[in-house]
């Protein structure tokens, strides 16, 4: 396996693994009662429903579009429990972080998947950066002086 590949890998795992775990907590919360709240059962159930899916797809990829879609579910979900607690989402409201441990956990995965997210795009925006030509003030290609080997 290229070396270089190694952190990107780990990333998709990693990325994978939070995601299915928030997954699996609003399919557990689903189940045990949720499933009865008008509107919001369904939303949980969509939410995992896609947390799986996408956790599943990032076992076998991860192109830009999935990383995306994975930050999307991340940042629904807590934008739900956000306004769940607050201003009440379609008449359902909650209090601090009940039910418990499962909110916790919730967020923790879903601020883990947004934090992973965002390390990959840095660190495919310094490798595309550091695999570009340098280009000096003419525009022309210059070699790279921290890569270059000297003539001999």
């Amino acid at each position: 396996m290229n070396p270089r590949s190694l952190p990107a890998l780990a990333l998709r795992l990693v990325l994978a693994a939070t995601l299915a775990a928030s997954g699996y907590i609003h399919a557990q919360l689903y189940i045990d009662g949720y499933r009865l709240i008008h509107v919001i059962g369904p939303l949980f159930l969509l939410q995992a429903s896609a947390a799986f899916a996408v956790a599943a797809l990032l076992l076998l990829a991860a192109p830009l579009l999935l990383r995306i879609a994975a930050a999307a579910i991340a940042i629904g979900a807590l934008a739900g429990f956000a306004t769940s607690r607050t201003i009440g989402l379609f008449g359902f409201t909650e209090r601090g972080l009940q039910p418990a441990p499962q909110a916790l956990l919730s967020l923790i995965a879903e601020t883990l998947t947004l934090l992973i997210v965002v390390v990959w795009q840095a660190f495919e925006v310094r490798r595309h950066r550091s695999a570009r030509p340098h280009h000096d003030a003419t525009g022309r290609v210059r070699p790279d002086l921290r890569t270059a080997t000297p003539d001999r």
